[in-house]
């Protein structure tokens, strides 16, 4: 195929993608399966990989998102982005349609009513019907560039519909980008089934998301955008009031309020406001307000500006619905990560069309900060018009028995799953169970398992595992041998609102890694099991003395080393002290010890705890179950005694900083490669 004819080809299936992503994305209808389009799809991918100049800016395909960003850029708007006045009284509604007809008192006045959408402002700007750039509001005069965050929202034209008005050769379009409610309870979910802190509002997280320097994370969200206005425009042809402007916006490709009002009177306008009120509830976007707007755009520049917002303009404020209810008990849920997550167990009570028993506590910091106390009366409210959060405590009604919480105390320091301790996460405000083998976290051990640092399974990592756990495609690690490329290519990565399909290429890779990983070296494999005190060095050093897991598990040496720190005999002390140095398990101390003087490679801990998991049901089963699935790690024995008369040999290097050639891995590797030891 020639370079024309695959562009020929290549704009033919754009623009059929185009128009199949505005059916899905803005009108919610779809003529074809989504078996349909993804053929449609990888044949364009498959076109640009084939011919990359045709993987231009504005091609369906840069809706992934691309590589990281440093750093977001400063970005001036053409037209200032100005923010509006706001009221939560009717009064102040009439007294502001009242200023407005005094600056025109000639002319009968037309108004729009329509959806605040609770999201983030953006700008567009197009250029000869392209997406050029997409800001943030910033402090209205400049934003910060996001163009490759934006372009991951799928209802977003990256070019303009031809209508029967030329395109402006410069124009600004505005809009607010938001989380649809049902992603936002869905990524709620996901957050409180891995005991993460779950998300306030959905107008902070989609701020969040945007903010985000990978656009391949944005991707991921689901975001939404809804356009309602212009800034700088470059044309002669254009409409004269707001309804029109909507109607434009509407031909060109963008996604436009789903309901507006257009009102002549103020009777008119306030029953819309209180209808819009009436109706909110069902959009698939949140709403916390109606915004008033003059409807002609001439008389909008007569009537002008105040140094930061409109005249002609209002944003009338819904207060959020709360109710009353009492604290029952406070639970503390494990997520699949180890955080714990205390959730409010509540009274039954009914609000904004459910009734609520349970409510986020957030964590630890946010009970200590507004009091809560189990046996409190509190006041909750649907935190975005989803998830339910105690807001405050009506202190009038606490009990004289009400006591100050205690996050450890409340759970006797201790995991309530596993009864493992917990932690206090320094770079965050959680807590954490440290035990990778409690049963709440399955996700926390496959990202472990397929870390770089252990068994080093690409493309199995952070949403794959999540994903492969909540579609019950794995329960544990091992489980990850037995996948199959089909049963891979179809996860969906996000979801039922923003699919995406993990394809069969990835699919193909992620297995080959997987099967390769089967012959991974001894040591990756007792560090990817999270053996208790089993650290990357420690499981360096058990492979040294051992050819197999089997033999690990049944270690005469580490066997020896328990018994050596224990016993009171000193002729079996002076026995296995000789058995340890026989083996190069150990080395003669200088240092005064119980016994006698020597230092073990691992001590009893270490040992004892490699042991007992080996013995444990848990540790039975991995051997039983790595042995049906033909699992051979690569032995390292041989290598590590031809180690031992390397150039390094006896020396003990700690790395620290960053090295010029090479990773600390690779150095450490290559140390240990040569008889060195590293520690850190």
């Amino acid at each position: 195929m020639t370079l024309p004819q695959a562009k020929a080809k290549h704009d033919e299936l754009a623009a059929e993608i185009r128009r199949h992503d505005r059916l899905y994305y803005v009108e919610a209808r779809a003529e074809i399966s989504d078996l349909e389009y993804d053929r449609l799809y990888r044949g364009l991918v498959d076109l640009e990989k084939e011919f990359p100049e045709l993987a231009t800016p504005e091609s369906p395909t840069q809706r992934v998102g691309g590589e990281p960003v440093k750093a977001f850029t400063p970005a001036a708007h053409l037209a200032r982005m100005m923010s509006l006045d706001n009221t939560y009284s009717e009064d102040e509604v009439r007294g502001f349609l009242a200023r407005v007809q005094k600056l025109a008192p000639d002319t009968k006045l037309a108004w729009t009513v329509e959806p605040k959408i609770d999201g983030l402002a953006v700008n567009l700007r197009y250029e000869d019907g392209k997406l050029t750039l997409g800001a943030t509001r910033g402090d209205g005069v400049t934003g910060d560039e996001i163009t490759a965050n934006l372009k991951t929202i799928r209802s977003l034209p990256l070019r303009l519909h031809k209508t029967r008005r030329k395109w402006p050769g410069v124009m600004e379009v505005r809009g607010e980008v938001f989380l649809p409610k049902a992603a936002f309870k869905k990524l709620n979910e996901e957050q409180t089934a891995a005991g993460e802190e779950t998300y306030a509002n959905a107008r902070n997280t989609a701020a969040g998301s945007l903010k985000q320097l990978d656009p391949r994370v944005v991707a991921k969200r689901g975001l939404d955008a809804i356009f309602y206005g212009v800034g700088h425009v470059e044309s002669d042809d254009l409409p004269a009031t707001h309804g029109e402007w909507l109607e434009w916006l509407a031909d060109l490709g963008f996604r436009t309020p789903e309901k507006v009002w257009r009102c002549e009177s103020e009777e008119e306008l306030l029953a819309a406001i209180r209808e819009l009120d009436k109706v909110r509830h069902d959009f698939k976007y949140e709403t916390d307000g109606a915004v008033i707007k003059l409807d002609d755009f001439n008389l909008r520049e007569e009537i002008g500006y105040t140094s930061k917002a409109p005249r002609w303009a209002m944003a009338y404020k819904y207060a959020p619905e709360q109710a009353e209810t009492r604290l029952k008990d406070i639970l503390v849920q494990v997520g699949r990560t180890g955080v714990l997550t205390p959730v409010a167990d509540l009274e039954p009570v009914f609000l904004a069309g459910s009734t609520i028993g349970r409510a986020t506590l957030h964590n630890e910091d946010e009970i200590r900060r507004k009091d809560i106390r189990i046996g409190d009366t509190v006041i909750i409210e649907k935190a975005g018009e989803v998830i339910p959060a105690v807001v405050g405590v009506v202190m009038a009604k606490r009990p004289e028995t009400a006591a100050v919480f205690d996050f450890v105390a409340h759970l006797h320091g201790k995991c309530p799953v596993c009864g493992q301790p917990i932690r206090r996460d320094p770079q965050y405000v959680a807590w954490r169970c440290e035990n990778l083998q409690c049963p709440a976290q399955a996700t926390r051990r496959l990202e472990f398992f397929t870390a770089r640092g252990a068994l080093d399974i690409e493309s199995v990592g952070g949403i794959v595992a999540d994903k492969l756990i909540e579609r019950g495609l794995a329960k544990e690690p091992l489980d990850l041998f037995e996948l199959k490329v089909d049963d891979l290519a179809v996860l969906n990565l996000g979801n039922e609102e923003a699919p995406r399909v993990f394809g069969r290429k990835n699919a193909e890779k992620a297995v080959h890694a997987i099967a390769r990983a089967k012959t991974a070296e001894l040591s990756r494999w007792l560090f990817a099991l999270a053996i208790p005190e089993v650290g990357k060095t420690t499981a360096g050093q058990l492979a040294k003395f051992h050819d197999t897991m089997e033999e690990v598990a049944v270690s005469e040496l580490l066997a020896d080393v328990v018994k050596y720190h224990e016993t009171e005999d000193k002729d079996e002390a002076k026995a296995l002290e000789e058995r340890l140095l026989a083996a190069g398990f150990a080395e003669r101390s200088k240092a005064a010890t119980k016994n006698a003087g020597v230092n073990t490679e691992i001590g009893p801990v270490v040992a004892k705890s490699v042991l007992d998991f080996f013995a444990g049901p848990n540790g039975k089963a991995i051997l039983r179950r790595m042995k049906e699935l033909g699992i051979k790690p690569k032995s390292e024995k041989a290598a590590a005694q031809k180690a031992s008369a390397g150039a390094l040999a006896g020396k003990t290097f700690v790395l620290t900083g960053t090295l010029p050639t090479m990773s600390r891995d690779e150095a450490r590797a290559k140390i240990e490669a040569a008889g060195g030891k590293v520690t850190g």
